[in-house]
């Protein structure tokens, strides 16, 4: 399994998460609040809230709280959550560059050449017997539905930003919950 972080493999910010289905990604845990993301991120880096455009009037108010590891509004954040006033914290973001590692199955999931993760993705599936599903985009990602792969440019390579995600009010899946921001993030 060839993997290459999109930040500095040496990067002390770089750290890992782990993963758990329908439970949460690192110190996060869906339907947590605004107050207990931001006091659970703190460690991370600055933290900011702002509201989400109301893009779809089925689900509930939402917030966007991003986390910056470094002082500065310049550099992006390492990690975004989403989350609604019915439901709670239903979305996590890890950016391709300066978000924390995330695997899943011993897949390292955020950072990597798309490309790359899907020939891994495969063999896992081949190896282990698990399975896999594609992306709108065309890439094989584990077949879990709370892993919601998009893609985020980072140079000429378009790398791995995964959302780690339960639905929301109002929805049916984790496709139907994605925030409005995360939907093309990055691909230009």
């Amino acid at each position: 399994m060839t993997y290459m972080a999109g930040a500095d493999p040496g990067d002390a910010d770089q750290d890992e998460w782990s993963y758990a289905p329908a439970i949460g990604v690192g110190p996060l845990r869906f339907g947590m609040t605004v107050d207990e993301v931001v006091e659970a991120l703190r460690v991370l880096g600055r933290t900011k809230v702002s509201d989400c455009p109301g893009v779809h009037a089925i689900f509930s108010p939402t917030w966007k709280i991003e986390v910056r590891r470094r002082e500065g509004d310049a550099s992006p954040p390492a990690v975004t959550a989403y989350v609604s006033r019915a439901a709670g914290l239903f979305c996590i973001a890890a950016d391709a560059v300066h978000g924390p590692q995330v695997g899943h199955d011993g897949i390292p999931l955020v950072g990597r050449d798309l490309a790359e993760l899907e020939s891994d993705v495969i063999a896992h599936a081949e190896t282990a017997g698990g399975g896999f599903r594609y992306t709108p985009e065309g890439y094989a990602v584990p077949d879990d539905p709370g892993v919601v792969m998009r893609g985020q440019r980072v140079g000429q390579v378009l790398r791995s930003r995964p959302l780690f995600m339960v639905p929301r009010d109002g929805a049916y899946t984790e496709w139907d919950s994605m925030p409005s921001e995360e939907c093309h993030h990055g691909q230009s």
